[in-house]
């Protein structure tokens, strides 16, 4: 059960979002004699797929249980990111006596201007998503109820069936909580339901220091919420790189978020609007007093009440629905992409997969997901990007490894703009130039690490880095002083001999 929380008084903006994303007048169109293709779910990969399909010439029919748009735009990536920026623009102002502002000590933070912002922006990337944009500029039959397959080649809305050729299911997937003893009954937010909230919470507890969990505290904590993490494991951000993880920890702690590892939550329990939480701490039991909880415990694939096994289509309620490399299920007209089936559940990763889904499924694509380069980024302050091979991954494949670091405090960008608790790093295979993975940690990682995905996707080395001219003064700057850290770790004794031989020579 979810907190009981009522929804802010209707906005403009608001209302423009819902008109968008689940129009109070539509009326479902009546379905074609059969579809070219049909596709379940109207999130990230859903859009991609029947848009690009539509674009092709293809008869589309989009089915969407809830909202357009799905947990990228409603509940996702564009509100979270759009509060994470009022954080930002919070933080930004009470440290601007740094350089030269006067007054930032009366800096407060508005929770309800905030909200109206993420609320404006959501209304106006609605628009790309609408319902009727689909249908009325792409061509797109759109169907808003509950899509269930009943045979092999069949699924029906609303009582009417869908014959299909080729199938998409890309119904995402949501929240999962984890089996606390009390948390049900006292009630909880999740992404779901954390950006409908009316009034700041005073006191917030989060459980999971995921990206979602970091995300969110760090966002709240500036807003003015007093934040406490609770993690089962060890650290903050437990598929990052340790010491990119720390860093985080560090930025947290500085901001008076506290953070609780090795945390077993016993019994949640609930007095009035207070919740109480008490836990196993390596040092001794804790008790602590909450005004709300927020759930960032990981993902749940959607595969239920798709009728799947009808449609003869394996699926694992864990892991999601069962998909080979082209995408296909055990049902070789229906095919899969995004969070369902995939265990990178990121908007570029479904963005990806729906290309690649179209072009297997319409033609005699032979796209595989092996050949996926994917990067993603956690967007507290300073961010965190990735992509490729941890260095510990790397060494488990078999693979010999150099790793080269450079601190984002060595780039004068850096210095001038006070950001210097960061650095880039690159695994590189052994005696070459080879990337295998990179870390970046900086205020703007995410704007980075396109360059080390791309270079890792076209086969490109760290030389081709250090060969490219990149503006000066940038942060960016830290992949060619990579490059330049790679190219000295070349010079060995016996070249430096040689060149000293050479050089001597060439002076007789």
């Amino acid at each position: 059960m979810f907190s009981g929380h009522n929804r802010p008084a209707s906005t403009d903006a608001e209302r423009i979002w819902i008109e968008n994303v689940r129009p109070s007048d539509w009326t479902n169109p009546e379905p074609a004699p059969r579809y070219n293709l049909v596709v379940v779910g109207a999130g990230s990969a859903g859009l991609v797929t029947a848009a690009g399909a539509a674009g092709l010439g293809a008869r589309v029919a989009l089915i969407e249980k809830l909202n357009m748009g799905g947990d990228c735009l409603n509940f996702g990536c564009v509100p979270s990111k759009g509060l994470i920026r009022c954080g930002r623009a919070v933080s930004a102002a009470r440290n601007a006596h740094r350089f030269g502002a006067t007054g930032t000590d009366k800096v407060k933070a508005d929770f309800t201007s905030a909200m109206a912002y993420m609320q404006e922006v959501r209304s106006a990337i609605s628009q790309h998503d609408s319902a009727r944009r689909f249908q009325q500029e792409l061509g797109v039959d759109v169907f808003l109820g509950t899509g269930t397959f009943v045979s092999h080649d069949t699924l029906t809305v609303d009582g009417k069936p869908l014959r299909f050729r080729k199938a998409a299911i890309c119904t995402g997937a949501r929240a999962s909580a984890p089996p606390i003893p009390g948390l049900e009954e006292t009630g909880y937010l999740t992404n779901e339901t954390v950006f409908s909230l009316n009034k700041r919470p005073s006191r917030l507890a989060i459980i999971g220091a995921g990206p979602i969990g970091c995300e969110l505290a760090q966002a709240f904590a500036r807003l003015g919420s007093q934040v406490t993490v609770l993690e089962y494991g060890s650290g903050a951000l437990p598929r990052e790189d340790r010491d990119a993880a720390a860093l985080i920890e560090q930025a947290m702690i500085r901001e008076g978020i506290t953070l609780y590892f090795d945390c077993r939550t016993k019994q949640i329990s609930r007095q009035g609007n207070t919740r109480n939480i008490d836990m196993d701490l390596p040092d001794g039991p804790r008790h602590i007093a909450v005004d709300d909880i927020l759930v960032a415990a990981g993902r749940t694939p959607n595969v239920t009440g798709l009728g799947l096994e009808k449609a003869g289509v394996a699926f694992d309620p864990k892991t999601g629905i069962k998909v080979d490399r082209r995408l296909r299920t055990s049902n070789r007209r229906i095919f899969a992409a995004g969070d369902v089936c995939s265990p990178y559940k990121f908007t570029h990763t479904a963005d990806a997969m729906a290309r690649m889904l179209l072009a297997n499924a319409l033609f005699p694509g032979r796209q595989s997901t092996s050949s996926m380069v994917i990067p993603w980024v956690t967007y507290t302050s300073p961010e965190v990007a990735h992509v490729g091979l941890y260095e510990e991954q790397a060494r488990q494949k078999g693979l010999a490894v150099t790793t080269l670091t450079v601190p984002l405090a060595d780039t004068d960008r850096g210095l001038i703009d006070g950001e210097t608790a960061g650095f880039a790093r690159v695994h590189l295979k052994k005696n070459s130039d080879k990337i295998l993975g990179a870390t970046i940690v900086a205020e703007h990682a995410g704007e980075m690490i396109g360059e080390m995905a791309l270079a890792i996707s076209g086969g490109l080395g760290l030389g081709a880095i250090g060969r490219t001219i990149h503006p000066y003064p940038t942060q960016a700057e830290m992949m060619r002083k990579l490059a330049d850290a790679y190219q000295r770790n070349r010079l060995t004794p016996r070249i430096k001999k040689l060149l000293n031989i050479w050089f001597r020579w060439q002076c007789r």
